[in-house]
């Protein structure tokens, strides 16, 4: 049996020996694992997939959404899998290809306890750096949901929202999502 050593630095090449769905993400150079969500986060997950693609589907928008487990390249330090993404059509022959390469227009991120850390701090900042137009972070606990929006290279805070409000997409035009519809049990 080979063990590998213990590094300090990883790079997309070492997480690409990753078991296909092994629950990784590299973030900053530093392999973090997580596990499995619990249900209820994926119960919203599912929720908001199933209504951003019903929403696609009768605007007949073009672009591409998916949902997790799905790797998205930054850059050699930095390969994450956001809950739920949206490409715009315009921008997907660009950026879909073996794997996601490059910033999506709009990033979701649903807290979990193993996970808030790296959410609200560090894979924020690379969505912020790498160009994420709309990080949009739902808080599961609190049942809020925050609505970020890049402008000038830097995050603003474009909404706040909580049970039993609605947020709506600053990129979808006509995306709006009551918070009842997903964080009802």
């Amino acid at each position: 049996m080979v063990t590998a050593e213990k590094k300090t630095r990883y790079i997309v090449e070492d997480y690409m020996l990753l078991e296909e769905g092994a629950p990784f993400q590299l973030i900053n150079y530093d392999l973090i694992m997580s596990p499995s969500p619990n249900p209820y986060h994926q119960k919203i997950s599912f929720e908001l997939s199933t209504l951003l693609n019903i929403f696609l589907k009768s605007t007949k928008n073009k672009g591409y959404a998916a949902a997790a487990p799905l790797d998205v390249y930054f850059n050699d330090g930095n390969v994450l899998q956001p809950d739920l993404i949206y490409i715009s059509e315009e921008r997907k022959a660009e950026i879909v290809k073996e794997r996601i390469e490059g910033a999506p227009d709009l990033v979701v991120e649903i807290l979990s306890p193993s996970n808030a850390y790296y959410d609200l701090r560090q894979k924020k900042d690379i969505y912020e750096k790498y160009g994420v137009t709309e990080y949009i972070i739902i808080d599961p606990i609190q049942q809020n949901v925050e609505v970020y929006v890049l402008k000038d290279d830097a995050y603003t805070l474009d909404q706040k929202v909580k049970q039993p409000e609605s947020f709506h997409s600053t990129i979808l035009n006509g995306f709006s999502v009551d918070l009842k519809d997903i964080f009802e049990q």
